[in-house]
């Protein structure tokens, strides 16, 4: 399976690290699928899929509203892609994009995407943003912090 061997090639990409990559998902979006969405539903959209803090992110430049929510809708459907979540029915808002303070993104995860990082062996969700045009991908890795099978640490929220 092509997706076990690029896990198996990134994983020892972090050899001596005590990081392991558990789980990979990639995803892209056409933006004006987005736009279509928001003329569409409005607000309503945004509230079912994207937590208050990712709305408030994408309206802060309002012409860059559908490419931010693109680039967040990416991120959740590669999370739930590499969770293996698409036949669970997770709700959207429980994989939530964050804007870190040097302007990087992190992955929070709740409900039952969390429970599903954890079964998977994941102390911890990557997430990597990009668009470029009239499309936005996002690629996630959920990582262990131990080299070890199923290596699952608590950590405080």
């Amino acid at each position: 399976m092509q997706t076990e061997k690029l896990i198996h090639a990134l994983s020892n990409g972090l050899v001596g690290t005590g990081v392991r990559v558990v789980a990979l998902g990639i995803d892209i979006v056409h933006i004006p699928r987005i736009e279509e969405s928001l003329r569409s539903f409005g607000e309503r959209f945004e509230d079912r899929m994207f937590t208050p803090a990712e709305a408030a992110y994408a309206r802060a430049v309002p012409q860059q509203r559908a490419e931010r929510l693109a680039a967040r809708f990416a991120a959740k459907e590669a999370a739930i892609k590499a969770l293996s979540l698409s036949e669970v029915g997770v709700d959207w808002r429980e994989i939530e994009v964050l804007r870190n303070e040097d302007g990087s993104c992190g992955l929070a995860l709740h409900g039952k995407a969390l429970e599903a990082m954890r079964n998977a062996g994941g102390a911890r969700a990557l997430v990597c943003l990009s668009h470029d045009g009239d499309y936005a991908a996002a690629v996630v890795a959920v990582a262990s912090d131990t080299a070890e099978q199923g290596g699952v640490q608590e950590s405080a929220a």
